[in-house]
This record gives C-alpha cells, sequence and structure tokens, in this order.
C-alpha cells in the first residue's frame, strides 16, 4: 500500500512539474488565509472553537501551514464543572490523494484559562492555568482549486493522552470534532508590462 501511494506521488509530482514551469519557485498564489470553526461534544463534554490559519499548497496534493487555536470549553463532573478557554499556536498538513478528499494532522500548544465552580454551596470558584500539547488527526471532504477556492468539512481526533488536552472529555476520552473551514488564495502578482520606449525624432545636419 506505501509504495502503491509513493510511486503515485512520483507520477503525481512529475505531472505537475510538466504543467507548472514554476515549480519550486515561491509563487504567491499558491498561498491562502482563512480559518475554521469546530465544534465538538459528548455527554459532558462541549467545545466551540475557530483557528485562523495561514497556509502554502506546496503541489496539487499538499498543503502546510500555521494556525492559532482559541477554544472554550464545558465540562461536568459529578461534584463540579470546569469552563476552559485555551488559546495557541500550531501546525497543520493536509495531503489530499484525490482532488475532493484529504488527510489532516495538526499540532498545537495550548494555553489554557480554567475556572472550576462546585455544585456545593459555600465553596468560591477556584482558577487556574497551564499549558498543554494536542494533536488533532483525522480526514474529510473539500473543494480545493490551488489559485482560486478552498473550503472543506472534517472531523478529527486527539491522539494525545493528555489528560488536560481540550480534546478530551471528563473521562480522558477523545471527543470528536466536528470543523468546517474556509480560505482565499492570495491574487497573483500583477504583471508589469513594459511600456514602448519613446522614439526619439530623428536630427538633421
Amino acid at each position: 500500500m506505501a509504495l502503491c501511494l509513493f510511486s503515485a506521488s512520483i507520477a503525481t509530482a512529475q505531472d505537475e512539474k510538466e504543467e507548472n514551469p514554476e515549480k519550486g519557485k515561491f509563487q504567491r498564489n499558491r498561498m491562502f488565509a482563512g480559518t475554521s470553526l469546530n465544534l465538538g461534544f459528548s455527554g459532558s463534554f462541549f467545545q466551540i472553537a475557530a483557528t485562523p490559519e495561514l497556509g502554502y499548497s506546496i503541489t496539487n496534493w499538499l498543503d502546510a501551514g500555521i494556525a492559532m487555536n482559541v477554544n472554550y470549553t464545558s465540562l461536568r463532573y459529578n461534584a463540579f464543572s470546569d469552563r476552559t478557554l485555551a488559546i495557541g499556536p500550531g501546525a497543520f498538513v493536509r495531503v489530499w490523494p484525490v482532488n475532493f478528499l484529504f488527510l489532516t494532522a495538526q499540532p498545537e500548544w495550548n494555553f489554557i484559562n480554567l475556572s472550576r465552580k462546585y455544585t456545593t454551596s459555600g465553596i468560591p470558584t477556584e482558577k487556574y492555568n497551564f499549558n498543554a500539547s494536542s494533536v488533532l488527526v483525522g480526514g474529510g471532504y473539500g473543494t480545493r482549486i490551488v489559485g482560486q477556492a478552498y473550503s472543506y468539512l472534517a472531523i478529527l481526533f486527539d491522539a494525545t493522552q493528555h489528560k488536560d488536552s481540550p480534546y478530551r472529555d471528563a473521562e480522558n476520552r477523545a471527543v470528536p470534532v466536528f470543523r468546517a473551514g474556509f480560505s482565499f488564495y492570495f491574487n497573483k502578482p500583477k504583471t508589469v508590462i513594459d511600456e514602448p520606449a519613446v522614439r526619439q525624432p530623428m536630427r538633421r545636419f
């Protein structure tokens, strides 16, 4: 299976090189920016998030870039409930084996602010600050025309076992994260057209 994918990648890269003579050079129209909206939930877990991103279509089947994660999570336990705000940088890679399906991975580092409220009256609310890593992996369906349009729907899971990850529930189980994203490609640089030289009048002797 791996050999078949590798062979297909080589063939695709060769075809792209023939179709795109500028391959290997930075092309502004291959850079994109946008955001995605996340939604995650289970019996005791609710999350909503936004993830702005800046990326580059390296080939016709591979994207990579950086992202900023901002998400709000609510967790209910028997004796208390937690509300957290997580903000942190990340990076992503998306592989498109076909032009409408992709696989993705996104490692993140989360700076988390937690507020814990107890169900028993008289106990003051507690606040904590800590960090946690996460690695979202999954896949999805999208519309991607390099240099023109980019949108997708995906389902992701946290591949780490970090108990403080914002993508795990009260029992430390990975919660499915549903993501909808859209981006726009930067315009192509304007081609500068040389103005014709001004013809000088002939001198008469």
